[in-house]
């Protein structure tokens, strides 16, 4: 038996797994690590300590599962989108890594559009620049910290610089490329022109690599450190977002993915570079060739209940908090959550965006709080729900992903207020697994992506099913939802209509 393994580099914690061939997962570590918020608006990771955190989650994972080490044929790696890491000519990090939650460079933004028309830029990246994204952090960077620009020597994803520890050679993929606001995602290549209208040099960019493809093999120092032996072939990999998609699936058009981690996104893939309208959703490169995903990204998911949990009701788990949610009625009762806690990408793309309790009376209780925080994130992900429907695409299967799968309340309320059957992968850790099944049709072992997923993912056969009078209970809700942000878009900026003279 043929064994490969993915290490998924997430927000909060790394994961690694050893997935045997035929999919089923024979081991699996984690590595907890924090995110600086130096200020407000700042979010920001240490490259070291999460580099320490993989060294640890996969010397556990070697040493646990040794006697199929032997067997291991490839690694693949996963990693949250869109940040910025810079290191210098000797291969160190120049500063912190800038993380997709990092709201600071707004201002880049608008200089970016100065020279650039945002049309004009749209077309090339298929994408609407947000705060977080790479190539803003850069110019904010070249701006505010000059030194640390002119010490840069290349510049990458997180997950590429933890690839690199592995195996010595420097690089990033299509699907992690096309999140950084400056890639020519319809061709699959670094957008030059745009690089080359800022004044930036081509030459801090990486190689691109398509996500199955072997980048190199695991070296003497990296064993030492992990255990994962010298020689093992390494892919490149992928954004946690398409390497999830892999995890479940989602390799052809027609099947839509409702992820909701620490931020949630609603995805599905598209056989052409379709892109919204009104670029309300980001398209990225699919992991092959003649394959792009389409994904609304909401930037607070689960992390809006674990600040309800930890700042607000201090309750002891999840568990604890969805048996109480469970009491209360769809619709909590009147009262809606606006989970815009970190500023918001989909579908207003604004980082001045705050959230909301709208509606409190004295009736309401910890339970309707907990519930409407659930159905603010389902809502949230309905609108980007609604802007693939406008473009013309249709599912025919709908799956539930991330931590918020292992809720049922979780996914009767997704059934309820998408008016639609809700299936649950019985894959866990799907963003890792994605990653252990590119390495394993990077090294031949499946023909191509479509076979490995037909061969390894597999649905729960509990589907929940909507409910008629939920599902009607929720449309009025739904709506309020979406008036909140546009009628409080002008006090989120901080101007406040004045009242007009009698």
């Amino acid at each position: 038996m043929r064994y490969f393994m993915g290490v998924d580099l997430g927000t909060s914690s790394v994961k690694a797994v050893l997935m045997r061939e035929d999919g089923r997962v024979a081991g699996l570590s984690q590595r907890e690590y924090g995110m600086d918020k130096p200020r407000a608006t700042y979010a920001e990771q240490d490259m070291e300590i999460l580099w320490r955190a993989v060294r640890e989650a996969l010397c556990e994972l070697t040493g646990r599962c040794r006697e199929h080490l032997g067997n291991l044929c490839g690694i693949g790696f996963s990693g949250q989108m869109h940040g910025l890491v810079m290191t210098d000519r000797e291969d160190s990090p120049v500063r912190k890594a800038i993380i997709w939650a990092d709201q600071r460079s707004e201002e880049a933004i608008t200089s970016l559009y100065r020279q650039i028309p945002e049309e004009q830029y749209r077309q090339i990246t298929l994408n609407t620049l947000g705060t977080g994204f790479l190539i803003a952090s850069l110019l904010w960077v070249r701006k505010e910290e000059p030194r640390n620009f002119e010490r840069a020597y290349r510049v990458m994803l997180p997950k590429d610089y933890i690839r690199f520890k592995m195996c010595g050679e420097w690089g990033t993929d299509m699907t992690d490329a096309s999140g950084t606001g400056v890639f020519d995602t319809a061709h699959r290549d670094w957008a030059w022109g745009i690089l080359d209208k800022l004044g930036i040099p081509r030459e801090l960019f990486v190689p691109c690599f398509e996500s199955s493809e072997l980048v190199g093999k695991c070296t003497r120092q990296s064993y030492a450190e992990t255990g994962v032996p010298e020689g093992t072939p390494v892919v490149c990999g992928g954004g946690d977002t398409l390497m999830q998609a892999v995890g479940n699936g989602i390799m052809e058009p027609g099947i839509l993915v409702s992820n909701v981690g620490t931020a949630s996104q609603v995805a599905c893939a598209v056989d052409a570079p379709l892109c919204d309208p009104l670029y309300r959703i980001n398209t990225f490169c699919h992991v092959r060739e003649g394959m792009w995903m389409m994904a609304g990204a909401n930037l607070s998911g689960g992390v809006s209940l674990q600040w309800l949990k930890q700042n607000i009701l201090h309750m002891d788990s999840f568990e604890e908090m969805t048996a109480l949610a469970s009491r209360s009625p769809a619709g909590s009762g009147g009262l809606l959550f606006l989970p815009y806690l970190n500023g918001e990408r989909t579908p207003w793309n604004d980082p001045e965006a705050r959230g909301i309790y709208f509606g409190l009376d004295l009736n309401h209780t910890r339970a309707d709080m907990i519930r409407s925080t659930m159905e603010g994130i389902v809502f949230n992900q309905k609108c980007s729900l609604e802007i693939l429907q406008d473009m013309g695409l249709s599912f025919s299967r709908i799956i539930s992903s991330g931590g918020g799968s292992r809720s049922r309340l979780f996914r009767e309320i997704l059934a309820d207020v998408f008016g639609k059957e809700i299936c649950r992968s019985l894959v866990k850790e799907q963003a890792a697994v994605g990653a252990a099944v590119t390495a394993a049709v990077g090294v031949g072992a499946y023909r191509d992506f479509s076979e490995a997923c037909r061969c390894i993912t597999r649905l729960d056969r509990d589907i929940v099913e909507p409910d008629p009078v939920r599902v009607r209970q929720y449309e009025e809700p739904f709506q309020q939802f979406k008036a909140l942000y546009p009628a409080n878009r002008r006090l989120f900026c901080g101007k406040i209509p004045q009242r007009k003279a009698d």
